[in-house]
């Protein structure tokens, strides 16, 4: 048997630990160029995404991004978030609106497994929401953070309430805006 596929949860944080504020807004996050590069060479690794639905309707922008009239580190990832596959956990979704993309309407962890034995790249996990079920679930290889420098105050976290989780620090970068990259590996 092969070796099995990483899965990673990779998010943008504030400082105080939220991927959105109470508002939903999440403006505050959006990268630099020299974060955004740093990702997209992250990103390349990447084989498939699995998505729940409001993730997955942010991240359809990307469908259609990356035009000649976009700066280069745009492009780029555009063509990564293209050429990946999607499988997004939806109950109201019964469509795909972008290529490469399936809707499964049931979160089911033996499928994952299965995924990661079968896939030869990385696989990420996008969405708070989703990321917490495959979390208790124990399939999650590494968390990959980009903390940034606000404190938002409140919103949607990155990691759930009540979650147990013991990590190892592999790797952490400083960029000149002030975000902080950290990279951990899950332990048993």
């Amino acid at each position: 048997m092969g070796r099995m596929a990483q899965l990673t949860y990779t998010g943008i944080t504030s400082l105080d630990g939220y991927i959105a504020d109470r508002e939903g807004n999440f403006s505050w996050s959006e990268p630099d160029e020299e974060v955004h590069a740093f990702v997209n060479d992250l990103e390349r690794e990447v084989g498939a995404y699995l998505f729940g639905r409001r993730m997955y309707e942010v991240m359809a922008a990307w469908e259609s991004l990356g035009g000649n009239g976009e700066p280069g580190y745009i492009q780029d990832y555009a063509r990564i978030w293209q050429t990946a596959d999607k499988v997004v956990y939806s109950t109201t979704l019964t469509t795909a609106s972008t290529a490469r993309t399936r809707i499964e309407p049931v979160f089911n962890p033996e499928a994952i497994r299965q995924l990661k034995e079968s896939s030869s790249r990385e696989i990420g996990v996008g969405g708070a929401t989703l990321a917490a079920s495959v979390l208790a679930a124990g399939l999650v290889d590494e968390c990959r953070l980009f903390l940034n420098p606000v404190v938002v105050g409140g919103g949607k976290q990155y990691l759930p309430d009540g979650l147990g989780l013991k990590l190892e620090l592999l790797e952490e970068r400083r960029f000149g805006n002030g975000v902080v990259y950290l990279r951990y590996r899950t332990l048993p």
